[in-house]
Formats: structure tokens, sequence, C-alpha cells
């Protein structure tokens, strides 16, 4: 049998429960792989209503602490998939995250989806590497 690299999963309360069969983050030897947050508050497990702004900052506070889960930060990231239900909202969704990411810039893809989970209107997936 192959030797396989141990894979440590990530899970922390200060983020969203995942809602299927998944789990918040996988860590494979120095890299982690971050499933995608929707704005869900992880006290109510309600979906954040509002602005695309207001989604998106919540979605950088659950990738903050699925981060943090695994002792790292958005310094480590290094790369990024944004999913918009709206290109629409590009320029908005791109406001808020260049507060997150101004010096380590890192790779990024945003995607136009029909649809996301529970209705939310941004979804953002990430990979870190310590």
């Amino acid at each position: 049998m192959p030797h396989r690299t141990p894979r440590t999963l990530v899970k922390t309360s200060m983020a969203p429960a995942a809602i299927g069969p998944y789990s918040q983050a996988v860590h494979v030897g120095n890299t982690l792989f971050c499933s995608g947050q929707i704005p869900i508050d992880p006290a109510t497990g309600s979906l954040v209503s509002g602005t695309i702004e207001q989604e998106t900052e919540r979605v950088f506070q659950n990738l903050r602490a699925v981060l943090k889960g695994a002792s790292m930060d958005l310094s480590d990231v290094v790369r990024v998939t944004v999913f918009l239900t709206s290109m629409e909202d590009y320029g908005q969704v791109n406001e808020v995250y260049a507060r997150y990411f101004s010096d380590t810039l890192p790779a990024r893809e945003t995607v136009a989806v029909s649809a996301l989970p529970r209705g939310a209107r941004v979804e953002i997936s990430c990979t870190a590497v310590s």
C-alpha cells in the first residue's frame, strides 16, 4: 500500500459548521485547503442579509476563523476562488477583498455561478501554506 500524507480536519466553532458532508478545511503537510465560506453568522446559523459588502465581510470573517483554527491567517493564503451569482457585484466585492489582502496578494479567480447554497450571493474558498 502506498504511503499517504497525513490529513488533519479543521473544525472551529468560530466559523459556521459545514452545511453538508465536508470539512471546514483540511490540513495536508504545510498546506491548508479551506472549503468555500458563505455569509453565515456562526452564532445564529443564519445567512447574513444586506448589501453584497456586508455579505463579503462575513465571508472573510468566517475564512479568518477557519484559518485561525489551523494556526494560520490571511497572510498565509496563496490562492483564492470567488464565486458570485452576479458579476455586477464584482466591484463591491473587490473593495472588501482589497481590505483583507493589501500587501500579500494571492492568486485568484472569480467565477460567475447561477446559484449558491442558502441563496448567498458570494462564496469564497482559499488555499494557504505555512
